[in-house]
């Protein structure tokens, strides 16, 4: 499998962007249950991290990340550049996690 350079920047170092292939993107939906509110609604009594909804919030990056990789892939890139991760909600105890930057091709 082919390895992505991924970066917050506009540039990789040593390297000059030769060709922009365009936006890139990768989302997902993730939702609460019941299970995570009843902890979390207990953590907000006492205080402290709600770590079933860091861990959802970690998976959902990663997924979208890799769909992101994936949509760059599918365009033949060699990095995707200036890299960003957006939420909102979608409805009440649901959220989208998108991941999106500019695919591009890399020469020396």
């Amino acid at each position: 499998m082919k390895t992505i350079i991924t970066s917050t920047t506009e540039s990789i170092p040593g390297m000059k962007v030769s060709k922009i292939l365009g936006i890139v993107r990768g989302n997902t939906v993730r939702s609460r249950n019941i299970g995570r509110d009843i902890g979390a609604a207990f953590k907000n009594l006492v205080g402290g991290e709600i770590r079933s909804y860091t861990e959802m919030l970690t998976q959902a990056r990663e997924e979208a990340f890799n769909r992101m990789i994936n949509d760059a892939i599918s365009l033949k890139a060699d990095a995707v550049i200036n890299v960003r991760f957006m939420t909102s909600n979608v409805m009440n105890g649901a959220a989208e996690m998108l991941a999106y930057g500019t695919a591009v091709k890399l020469s020396k």
